[in-house]
């Protein structure tokens, strides 16, 4: 038998994850180059703020091989960049297709977007919570 767990206001489920926050984590991970075409869409779609990290990695594509003064190199991890935003649950699916369709070259390697609770946002400053620190 599995027992309800408070946590703050609002209630927890299964595992004791907090739900009910109404927020979203948006990771994307896209090519470098399509970097300014995604932050222009977000910004027409309202998002406020966002982090970029450059990253490495790989997935279908193995990474690639390149030529240094007649030699191939194999590259295991691709340059990628990683994008992140905490969203209201509202502005999820625009965001979502703001970034598909800002990203898409329709080549393998276009990258992944992954949606994950946000269980609880803090300003710093202000110390406002949840979706009024958005």
């Amino acid at each position: 038998m599995q027992q309800a767990v408070r946590c703050g206001a609002q209630g927890a489920g299964p595992g004791g994850a907090v739900q009910g926050s109404g927020m979203k984590l948006i990771i994307a991970i896209i090519k470098p180059y399509k970097l300014d075409d995604v932050r222009d869409a977000l910004a027409a779609v309202g998002v406020q703020g966002l982090t970029v990290s450059e990253v490495k990695g790989f997935g279908r594509q193995n990474g690639h091989t390149e030529m240094y003064r007649g030699a191939e190199y194999a590259i295991s991890f691709v340059p990628k960049t990683k994008i992140e935003t905490v969203v209201a649950d509202d502005q999820v699916a625009a965001v979502v297709e703001a970034i598909e369709a800002s990203a898409r070259t329709g080549a393998i390697g276009d990258g992944k977007i992954f949606v994950v609770d946000a269980h609880q946002a803090i300003r710093i400053r202000t110390g406002e919570r949840d979706e009024a620190a958005l």
